[in-house]
């Protein structure tokens, strides 16, 4: 099989993207400074911390994987790209193993020549506990992606075989994940992660200047980057760590950034009044509460969960969300490829609420009683304290009675690849983390198969038998036609099921200085900084 573009047909492009311009694209210079929603920079190893958030600005700045997304066209959905592999073949004998080929020519910041030796040692530092240079910590990060590769091995000097446990089909869609460090860079560190850290080598678009924790980390343009249509047209980026919103505002506004991830809503029509400009786009995102089926979990219960749905007024935390957010039809938007026909409808209906809780036992007088895990800002968190607090009085009206157990982002994090099982999530039936559909294993297999669990994914437990069939089929469908309707009735299924609450899908709203030139916004949670410039 021929590497290939795997993602599905395009969403709807929304009236507030902002398309580069050719013209503006080509200045260059500058220092572009950005105020993240994270309250600490993520790590600069290779795997960053901090969700991907972390990975949209110390992942893809610094460092590149085998396979990328495409950020160019803010017009459609964003699909796979080559990057430090030109081409990726599934052998027809044994669909578990693929073939890599890399890409000649590129160098590490360090100056060492990226190779097949350099994938290899990168996989070990992930996967490889005997491994001198195995990383703890990168290794977390990286659970979620390189869960699945059973092994690995050098064909060539630019030929890697990776071996998966299972035949996957959306194998390739993890790779994006995965950054490659310079091996030599570690050996010149005295063989640390921590010295490494002080002076990473990657090869991507930009190098790490200097870093001041929890306060600010400055980039300069790698004016050897091997892909002339990323050059970073920026003289040098800074990252600044804001977790709140209204300070993110006020940096923009006084000058003192040029750009803000995840502006309040009621702070858009003081932004445009000021010559800011607000830029969003649909793309494949969904803020739910992903629920419990383990313990003395209530939503073990399908009424239970059918009625926590009923009861959100989604419509409500639109209006709150200052129309920055879609009403949830499930995982996935009406008219994605995925979808499905789907039986249960996510509309709001107290009533039939009521009655499902009835029919289970409860009511406001006997309520359900729950605890959900949240934080109060984090990578795609969007307003989490006041969109909680509204969920939380929606279901209380129906009687399910909720309160909530407040994390910092990356600690939530950390709960959330323990699983509902582990003993700190213990009394738990809920953990409020944004995700992801932009790849079929983290959008809809990973959530809902229990029989080859994928870390992190499956937090809750869900075991349903028909969803863990349909997942397993999905990941042996080699045929991306096939592949989506085999994924439309997965979702179906999870719809029907009510697998978790999902609340709204957000517009991915950042606001720049006017200043700003260049940004194309991806139908994609990441976003592509090489090509923004700040011209003086």
């Amino acid at each position: 099989m021929r590497r290939r573009q795997l993602l599905g047909a395009p969403l709807a492009l929304a009236g507030g993207a902002t398309l580069s311009d050719p013209a503006l694209a080509q200045a260059a210079g500058g220092t572009l400074r950005v105020a993240m929603t994270l309250a600490d920079l993520p790590t600069v190893t290779g795997q960053p911390t901090q969700g991907q958030e972390g990975s949209r600005f110390m992942g893809i700045t610094l460092y590149d994987p085998l396979v990328a997304w495409d950020l160019s066209d803010a017009g459609r959905a964003a699909g796979l790209r080559p990057a430090l592999a030109t081409e990726w073949l599934v052998d027809a004998a044994d669909k578990r193993v693929w073939t890599f080929r890399l890409r000649p020519g590129v160098r590490f910041h360090d100056g060492a020549a990226f190779d097949a030796d350099a994938v290899t040692w990168n996989l070990a530092k992930l996967l490889d506990r005997e491994a001198p240079h195995y990383d703890r910590l990168q290794a977390a990060q990286a659970a979620l992606y390189a869960g699945g590769i059973a092994s690995w091995r050098k064909i060539d000097a630019m030929t890697v075989s990776i071996t998966t446990k299972a035949p996957d089909a959306v194998f390739p869609y993890q790779l994006p994940n995965i950054f490659l460090s310079s091996p030599a860079r570690w050996e010149a560190s005295g063989r640390s992660w921590d010295n490494f850290a002080a002076n990473p080598s990657g090869t991507g678009p930009f190098r790490l200047d200097r870093l001041v924790p929890r306060q600010r980390a400055e980039m300069v343009r790698n004016a050897e980057y091997w892909d002339a249509a990323r050059m970073a047209r920026s003289d040098r980026l800074v990252l600044l760590p804001v977790p709140d919103g209204n300070a993110r505002v006020a940096a923009l506004l006084s000058g003192q950034v040029d750009w803000i991830e995840a502006p309040p809503p009621d702070a858009a029509a003081q932004l445009r009044r000021a010559g800011m400009r607000m830029v969003t786009n649909t793309y494949p995102h969904i803020w739910p509460w992903q629920l419990s089926f383990v313990g003395d979990s209530p939503f073990k219960d399908l009424r239970v969960r059918q009625a926590a749905n009923l009861a959100v007024d989604r419509d409500a935390l639109v209006g709150m969300l200052e129309g920055l957010a879609v009403p949830a039809k499930g995982m996935v938007t009406p008219g994605h490829p995925w979808f499905g026909t789907p039986r249960f409808d996510l509309r709001h209906d107290k009533a039939e609420a009521r009655r499902l809780l009835g029919e289970a036992g409860f009511s406001p007088r006997n309520p359900v009683r729950a605890r959900i895990v949240i934080a109060p800002s984090g990578s795609g968190q969007m307003q989490p304290l006041p969109m909680n607090e509204a969920i939380q009085q929606d279901l209380r009206e129906v009687g399910i009675d909720v309160d909530f157990e407040v994390l910092e982002w990356e600690t939530l994090r950390g709960r959330r690849r323990s699983g509902a099982d582990s003993p700190e999530n213990a009394g738990r039936h809920g953990i409020n983390n944004s995700w992801g559909f932009w790849d079929p294993e983290i959008g809809l297999i990973g959530p809902a198969v229990l029989s080859q669990r994928t870390s992190g994914f499956n937090w809750g437990l869900y075991d349903d038998p028909e969803a863990d069939r349909l997942g397993i089929e999905a990941r042996n469908a080699f045929v991306p036609g096939e592949q989506d309707a085999i994924l439309a009735r997965l979702h179906a299924r999870l719809v029907d099921q009510a697998m978790w609450l999902w609340a709204v899908h957000d517009l991915n709203p950042r606001a720049l200085s006017p200043r700003v030139r260049g940004f194309t916004q991806a139908q994609s949670w990441y976003q592509d900084l090489a090509p923004v410039a700040v011209p003086g």
